[in-house]
């Protein structure tokens, strides 16, 4: 369901992927956003929730969705299997359609099944690369195709994890994503796009048993684990006009975990 657009809205809009529980940080991508003036555009996928440990939450699109609408933001909730090869298009019609041209693409989206180079198996090992770099490419390739802004002003993130022992599908499909993303830097400078990919470093979204969050803060200096606004207010930087000269790059924001 889309809410209905305020004219007041400066007309940048951003799509968010990724969306689908209010503790995430692509839920916390999109607040931070809107309350810079974005209209948002996001997308969630409950199946993928429905196999994790913690399940779908319960009207999370629609809390999202008045959070935002708290903002001052008009958005759609777009449900999407970003494993279907011909979802990219079907969400970028539907953003446009609510919204008008989107400006600014973050993809926050991901398969995570932790498994090592033993136990993986290939349909898992199919379904991250899928996800993780297929569906990005398939989402900057359908942006770059439909960018209509000024030049100077598109913006592409995406969410990365240098994380591989014992996590291989998933590092691996990201370390891909990176590359991917990182080249449309450069294939899209006739539009004045620029493209970076940020690492969060761990950020407790409420999948973390105790003892891997007391070792991930014991590894930071700051003595904490990353928040989604921590996370948000880099890509909000990155989206907006001081943000343009930072192009091209795998930014590290993770309190210097190591």
């Amino acid at each position: 369901m889309a809410t209905m657009i305020d004219p007041r809205r400066t007309g940048k809009v951003a799509l968010i992927t990724g969306v689908g529980r209010t503790a995430g940080i692509g839920a916390g991508i999109a607040r931070r956003l809107a309350a810079s003036g974005w209209d948002i555009a996001f997308s969630h996928w409950s199946p993928y929730d429905e196999r994790m440990a913690w399940g779908v939450e319960p009207g999370a699109t629609d809390a999202i969705a008045a959070a935002l609408a708290d903002g001052g933001a008009a958005s759609v909730a777009i449900e999407a299997d970003l494993s279907d090869v011909a979802t990219p298009a079907r969400i970028f019609d539907q953003a446009e359609q609510a919204l008008g041209n989107v400006t600014a693409l973050v993809m926050c989206h991901c398969e995570s099944v932790a498994s090592g180079l033993l136990d993986t198996t290939v349909e898992s090992f199919d379904r991250h690369f899928a996800v993780n770099a297929r569906a990005t490419w398939l989402l900057i390739r359908e942006y770059g195709r439909r960018f209509r802004g000024t030049h100077g002003t598109g913006r592409i993130i995406a969410l990365t994890s240098d994380h591989t022992v014992g996590n291989l599908p998933y590092g691996a499909s990201k370390g891909a994503l990176d590359r991917i993303t990182l080249a449309a830097a450069h294939e899209l400078e006739h539009l004045g796009v620029s493209a970076n990919v940020v690492n969060p470093g761990p950020v407790d979204t409420g999948w973390m048993p105790d003892e891997v969050r007391e070792q991930c803060i014991r590894q930071t200096p700051l003595n904490r684990l990353g928040t989604p606004q921590d996370t948000a207010d880099l890509v909000d930087f990155l989206c907006s006009p001081q943000g343009q000269w930072i192009n091209g790059q795998l930014l590290m924001s993770n309190g210097g975990f190591g």
